[in-house]
């Protein structure tokens, strides 16, 4: 696994503004519950069974003429009045709230431009026919992860014309000619797969501290004042 340039210092804006280019990928780890399990869930993949840095993937397009960097993503995206569950493009400016996303990656493939294009091409027609997110794909991707044989196999849940993230990142570079993860199976294809890819590259990763959930807070709290009594009786 190559070993990242790690950045510190700047604004999740600063950092994708430094090194987000077309046919790029991208990651992020969130705070929410949700993005933690996946984070969790990927444990396997690391001998000390670490916690992934990462909970998503997703695609750089490039800046457009409104000046903002423009991302495609297989994502549940679900705002007021608006659901979108699947391929879609979307503003970079989606990941930019630090303590939101408190750790930031980028992997630079060093594409030619018939790659890049190649890559974003079949990127954006899966994104025109409307290309569905896979929650059933997640459930047996994390079967493959608590048994590792299942992962060069096809997922057990595989769907048609669905993808979770980084199985559609994996899934667009594939058409390019780039095989990020020989040994797993498209669809069983994890962001930590991505981070860990065998394919020479070079890429950049910027940690914040996790602040403690309120859950792990109030836990915290009860074992402390519990062992305050027991000293103190």
């Amino acid at each position: 696994m190559s070993a990242p340039i790690v950045v510190t210092g700047l604004s999740n804006r600063e950092f994708f503004e430094a090194h987000a280019r077309p046919g790029r990928i991208g990651l992020v780890g969130g705070s929410e519950p949700a993005n933690r399990l996946i984070a969790r869930a990927q444990r396997h993949l690391d001998e000390g069974g670490a916690w992934s840095h990462w909970s998503h993937a997703f695609l750089f397009q490039g800046r457009r003429a409104d000046g903002h960097h423009w991302i495609i993503e297989s994502d549940l995206d679900i705002q007021r009045k608006i659901i979108r569950l699947g391929v879609q493009e979307n503003r970079i400016a989606k990941y930019t709230d630090d303590s939101a996303y408190p750790a930031v990656g980028v992997i630079d493939l060093g594409l030619t431009t018939e790659q890049e294009q190649s890559a974003l091409g079949h990127a954006l027609e899966l994104a025109s026919v409307g290309t569905r997110y896979s929650l059933r794909e997640i459930v047996g991707t994390v079967w493959a992860l608590r048994h590792p044989k299942w992962q060069p196999k096809e997922n057990l849940l595989g769907q048609e014309k669905a993808f979770y993230c980084s199985a559609f990142v994996r899934h667009t570079l594939g058409r390019a000619g780039v095989n990020l993860a020989p040994a797993v199976a498209e669809k069983n294809t994890t962001p930590e797969h991505l981070w860990r890819m065998p394919v020479p590259h070079t890429k950049w990763l910027m940690v914040r501290d996790k602040k403690p959930s309120a859950l792990r807070q109030a836990v915290k709290g009860v074992r402390e004042r519990i062992s305050k009594r027991r000293s103190g009786s």
